[in-house]
């Protein structure tokens, strides 16, 4: 049987790798996207449990991704955990609008994390 998959959308390694280890060291498989707007048909495709992302990215597409799979019948079930920075604190109200299940400060996702997906696992 394969372990559930975790899809990853970052673009700073730290905490980005980090947070790709630690998926791994609670069970996940983890499929890391390398563009905004690859989130929604690898997650179609791959068939996610949850998606996590950076909302520190450069790209102005991150919040438009999440928004894209919130409004595809196949993705719009998925859970969606993004993490901000202190300076990209200004998106988190407009990636909630999104659809953002959950928003973490990117300090504590690592320590944190379990909880949170505890959380937007929830049934």
């Amino acid at each position: 049987m394969l372990k559930p998959l975790a899809l990853v959308f970052y673009e700073n390694l730290f905490p980005g790798s980090k947070l790709v280890n630690r998926l791994q060291d609670l069970g996940y498989r983890v499929s890391v996207v390398q563009a905004a707007d690859q989130l929604l048909p690898t997650a179609k495709t791959d068939k996610a449990m949850f998606v996590v992302v950076d909302l520190s990215s450069q790209s102005a597409r991150v919040i438009q991704a999440i928004g894209d799979m919130r409004n595809d019948q196949d993705t719009s079930h998925i859970p969606v955990l993004a993490f901000s920075g202190k300076t990209s604190k200004h998106l988190q109200p407009e990636a909630t609008k999104a659809g953002v299940s959950l928003i973490a400060d990117e300090s504590g996702i690592l320590e944190q994390l379990p909880q949170l997906l505890e959380h937007i696992l929830e049934v």
